[in-house]
């Protein structure tokens, strides 16, 4: 399963619907110099708000919701949400 990824260009958690991305002003300042917070990202699946990391925003790590009610693991390939399926 695919869904569209979506971007705001000013911080309005209000606005951020599911699978919405904010990228952070100060990208890269908090977090493990290795792998920093890059951006924040509201679960494609429940809206649950999270932050993600450089690594995560760029596809080459899997993300999965911090909610309690919800364990939903995507993630991004060519600008678009990617489920991964169930084993």
């Amino acid at each position: 399963m695919v869904a569209d990824l979506n971007f705001l260009d000013e911080w309005i958690p209000e606005q951020m619907e599911p699978g919405t991305m904010f990228l952070l002003e100060k990208a890269g300042d908090l977090g493990k110099p290795e792998n920093p917070y890059w951006a924040v990202l509201s679960c494609p699946s429940c809206g649950a708000l999270g932050l993600i990391t450089r690594q995560q925003c760029v596809g080459l790590e899997a993300m999965i919701c911090g909610s309690e009610s919800c364990s939903a693991e995507y993630f991004f390939s060519d600008g678009h949400i990617c489920y991964r399926l169930p084993n």
